[in-house]
């Protein structure tokens, strides 16, 4: 198996009373996508300070390399903040070549590299231009950008889809795909559980700071994965509301209307399900067994928790 490229061991870090991380541990092998996974507020951004040494962690340590984290190794890291700031009124590709420089590429290379990715990422039209011409979207690609002109061995992404279009998010996820066949290892955050699912290798779940659960996103679907059915209708979905309300079938639903996904109560046989269905009068288009989907697997581990985040005291500070 190949070794971890970043381990945190038992990481916790607070705010003023409130524990934004709390004992995290988790460890990324080198060469995979690993997703950190949460709802907004878990904790991502801070452990993703904390891996940065932007933060110091109160309890536990961080491992980066096989060394003990600090910013000796932050010429081998690319990373994305959430929050993203370029110097908005400087030319698309000297701000580029700038911060490539600060991160110790020599002048002509970062120029080299900086226009090979903005063709890359359609963006070299726009290369004269100056930062703040440019669409939010296209001023991600170019912070991304310059997350990758020192050439990372780790990238961490921190919310890398957010506010892009369905063109963009293709675009970014092809690239994402493309470092990891070049042999690069990507932690990204994210809340948005389709493109997690497309894209991870491993993950971690995380709510109010705690892991939930971490490993191979097979692993994790197989073993949380029970007996789950995907159903469709074709029009009428007759008495299906009537079955799907039987705790003897159906331990937990998810119902859309025309397309659902339930969970069987133990014991439960799919065949009696699809009997009851069609004597309903439901019409039916699917009916397949199959594992849960990593948003059902999310929503049923983080559900419980969010529900407890309601209740916390009015005025308690929350930390991403």
């Amino acid at each position: 198996m190949t070794a971890p490229i970043l381990v945190l061991d038992r990481v916790t870090k607070r705010f003023a009373g409130h524990t934004a991380v709390d004992g995290l541990s988790l460890s990324v092998r080198a060469g995979v996508i690993f997703g950190l996974l949460g709802p907004n507020g878990a904790g991502k951004t801070t452990s993703i300070r904390v891996i940065m040494d932007i933060f110091q962690p109160d309890e536990g340590s961080v491992q980066l390399f096989g060394e003990r984290a600090g910013r000796d190794h932050s010429a081998r890291i690319g990373y994305l903040p959430e929050e993203r700031g370029l110097y908005p009124r400087m030319r698309v590709l000297d701000v580029l070549v700038f911060l490539a420089e600060v991160k110790g590429v020599p002048r002509r290379a970062a120029r080299l590299r900086a226009l090979e990715w903005l063709d890359r990422l359609g963006l070299g039209d726009w290369r004269l231009r100056r930062v703040n011409e440019l669409s939010k979207g296209m001023q991600q690609k170019v912070q991304f950008i310059s997350t990758m002109l020192h050439d990372p061995d780790l990238v961490i992404l921190d919310e890398p889809f957010s506010g892009l279009d369905p063109v963009n998010a293709q675009v970014m996820k092809d690239t994402v795909l493309e470092l990891r066949r070049r042999g690069k290892t990507i932690l990204f955050s994210t809340h948005i559980m389709e493109q997690a699912e497309k894209l991870c290798d491993e993950l971690c779940i995380i709510a109010r700071g705690k892991k939930l659960v971490d490993g191979a996103l097979s692993d994790i679907k197989r073993t949380r994965g029970g007996h789950h059915l995907v159903i469709g209708f074709d029009g009428s979905a007759g008495g299906a509301q009537q079955v799907f309300a039987d705790k003897g079938l159906v331990k937990r639903v998810d119902d859309y209307g025309q397309y659902a996904e339930l969970e069987l109560a133990a014991g439960a046989d799919a065949q009696q399900i699809l009997q009851r269905l069609v004597a309903s009068g439901a019409r039916l288009s699917r009916f397949e067994l199959m594992e849960p989907s990593l948003n059902k697997i999310f929503i049923d581990l983080v559900g419980p928790e969010a529900a407890r985040a309601e209740a916390r005291p009015e005025g308690q500070a929350v930390h991403a």
